[in-house]
């Protein structure tokens, strides 16, 4: 791999992974609508020369064609919010998967654990039957039925899955973003789902290491790949590490069906998230043995030790509004 573009590059995992790349001196460019966010990304990364940004659609082939000059690798990191899955993941994905046919390269396309439907292993391989009974696990089924599509006969794809993730770079598409953001700001948050219940969880610049390590692999394109967590932990000791960290011990509030479902009708994604949240009850744990077997160690950092970098990197970057939120 000698140039890679990334899709979605301001996202959370989009930002990792581009990090993760100019970090190995790979020539990169991070492709987003935002350029006003692609600059904040280039400028956190510290200008890098082997980066360049590109202001383009997703949704349009051609914008990703102009930008990818060169490209080996496409790493599709975009996403669309939850109340728009079903009628534009596929859409997206398809727009993704056309310019890299027409470009003759391979795709990295990153993607979570709802196909998989209900949890039938203590710890899930990546032949796990998928049997989604979700709305959203059957559109990213078929999601994945389209990226594997054979009419792509010029590109080869692999398909990397997460579970829920946490890290500088996460935002509202993480449950754990917007916590940790208002947990290093000093204010009320809200926790989504069963806080007693441990859960699996990976620190995104883990996953980035183990998404680049994969896609440097030829022979790992036209499968799927799990990328563990470090274990698992309950919300309620990811708030006791979180407040911490920040110095702050301001209240947080689980969100339940209930709160969900009021909360949804002012902010339509909230109501979405409550298909979502058998998995807060009987959380679904994604067994590494593959990628061990065929790659190399999981890289897992320390609940405490990525959440607390986690609540500090969020500090450092909102330093002048935290001090006004504490006073």
């Amino acid at each position: 791999m000698e140039k890679a573009i990334v899709v979605g590059a301001t996202g959370g995992t989009g930002a990792s992974v581009a990090e993760e790349l100019v970090k190995r001196g790979i020539q990169t460019v991070a492709f987003g609508r935002s350029r006003q966010k692609l600059e904040d990304l280039r400028a956190r990364l510290g200008h890098p020369e082997n980066l360049t940004i590109a202001i383009g659609d997703a949704f349009r082939p051609d914008d990703i064609i102009s930008a990818s000059e060169g490209a080996d690798v496409l790493f599709h990191c975009a996403n669309v919010p939850y109340h728009e899955m079903v009628s534009k993941l596929i859409p997206l994905g398809e727009s993704v998967m056309e310019a890299a046919d027409r470009l003759g390269i391979k795709v990295v396309a990153i993607d979570g654990i709802y196909p998989y439907g209900r949890r039938q292993m203590a710890r899930v391989t990546e032949e796990h039957p998928k049997q989604p009974h979700t709305k959203k696990g059957n559109t990213r089924l078929a999601y994945e039925k389209m990226l594997f599509d054979g009419r792509w006969s010029h590109s080869r794809v692999m398909i990397v899955r997460l579970p829920d993730y946490y890290g500088p770079t996460a935002n509202e598409a993480s449950y754990l973003g917007s916590t940790l953001e208002a947990i290093a700001a000093g204010k009320m948050a809200f926790f989504i789902g069963n806080m007693r219940v441990p859960r699996e969880f990976v620190y995104l610049p883990d996953a980035a290491f183990m998404i680049a390590e994969l896609a440097s692999k030829d022979d790992a394109y036209g499968q799927n790949w799990h990328i563990p967590g470090a274990g698992l932990i309950s919300g309620k000791e990811i708030v006791q590490i979180a407040q911490q960290a920040s110095g702050s011990a301001k209240s947080v509030i689980p969100l339940g069906r209930v709160g969900l479902s009021l909360l949804g009708m002012a902010v339509p994604v909230m109501k979405e998230v409550v298909e979502m949240l058998y998995l807060t009850e009987e959380p679904l744990v994604l067994s590494g043995d593959k990628y061990e077997r065929l790659i190399g160690p999981v890289r897992a950092t320390a609940f405490e030790k990525g959440i607390t970098a986690t609540v500090h990197a969020l500090q450092r970057r909102n330093g002048s509004s935290i001090a006004a939120d504490s006073k």
